[in-house]
């Protein structure tokens, strides 16, 4: 292997795996008595000079149309909901179950490729579909009879739906033609909306207080968010959109191993094989497939860059 593809394979785990790092910054966020909303917020609110700064570094235009705005709106309203509801679920379940849960959603943007938009599913995708939802009935009905809380379980897959429906809004509509820097840069400003109506409906806001708060929102801000988005475009520039897109998989497994290690969450023998099916069952969707190019498009923050 020479040393550009050991580089984008590099890049691309330290993608996946920084975008798995938010239970380790928002679990004790949420412990110290932070609600999801408020979490997100500031979040967000330090995410977008991060964003605004890398646009100005790579020359980005601010400039959108009028009806691009209008979609950006939508679009964003989409990823706020996906944002809150996987937070929201880690609150009904272990945060490495739900990682590995939201991780369905390349199962989704097939489907709804095929339902909406007449891809052919293959039958590797139906196979996959089929393991999938078996490794989601190992991980519901649990050993001595424990199940996944039900509740817990529908909020994780709205964030999946809302985030693979997201995905197909950006690649199927005229968004795709603009940079990803000024997608992000937009929908991270109006998924604002989504955690600020909540807040207003709760009648508070929970102010990161202490330096251990503030650390623990920049860097939900700076490493699933910022570090997590360069690392995935400049390992798709060495190495491609497919193997990127594999290396996702690190995601629900980073998730699963600081569950296990930080937060003293434990596996059963049926847990892990439903954890094993899905990963598995998506990433032969992801190479089996067009659903690569649907996943990596909406990442490439610097489209300009040549291989």
């Amino acid at each position: 292997m020479d040393s550009r593809k050991a580089k984008g394979y590099i890049l691309g785990f330290v993608a996946a795996a920084t975008y798995g790092l938010n239970p380790l910054f928002a679990l004790p966020l949420m412990a110290d008595g932070m609600d999801a909303s408020s979490i997100l917020l500031f979040r967000y609110l330090l995410a977008i000079p991060i964003v605004a700064l890398m646009m100005a570094v790579r020359g980005r235009s601010f400039a959108v149309t009028l009806r691009q705005l209008g979609l950006l709106v939508v679009f964003g309203l989409l990823l706020g909901v996906s944002s809150i509801s996987l937070f929201e679920s880690y609150r009904y379940m272990d945060a490495g179950i739900a990682s590995t849960l939201l991780f369905v959603y390349p199962l989704m943007v097939a489907v709804i490729m095929s339902a909406f938009f007449h891809e052919r599913m293959s039958r590797l995708t139906i196979v996959c579909l089929t393991a999938a939802l078996a490794g989601i009935g190992l991980l519901y009905k649990g050993e001595g009879g424990g199940t996944l809380s039900p509740l817990g379980t529908a909020i994780v897959m709205l964030s999946a739906l809302t985030y693979a429906i997201y995905i197909v809004g950006i690649n199927k509509t005229e968004l795709s033609k603009v940079p990803t820097l000024t997608v992000t840069f937009y929908v991270l400003i109006f998924g604002m909306i989504v955690f600020a109506v909540n807040l207003l409906m709760k009648g508070h806001v929970d102010v990161p207080s202490g330096i251990s708060q503030w650390l623990g929102v920049g860097a939900l801000a700076l490493l699933p968010t910022a570090v997590s988005f360069l690392c995935t475009t400049m390992a798709i520039i060495y190495v491609g959109s497919t193997p990127t897109a594999i290396l996702g998989a690190m995601e629900p497994l980073t998730a699963v191993i600081i569950g296990i290690t930080v937060f003293g969450e434990r596996l059963t023998v049926r847990d892990v094989l439903g954890l094993s099916l899905i990963v598995i069952a998506v990433t032969l969707v992801v190479v089996g497939g067009s659903v690569s190019k649907h996943l990596t498009n909406i990442k490439r923050l610097f489209p300009r860059v040549k291989r």
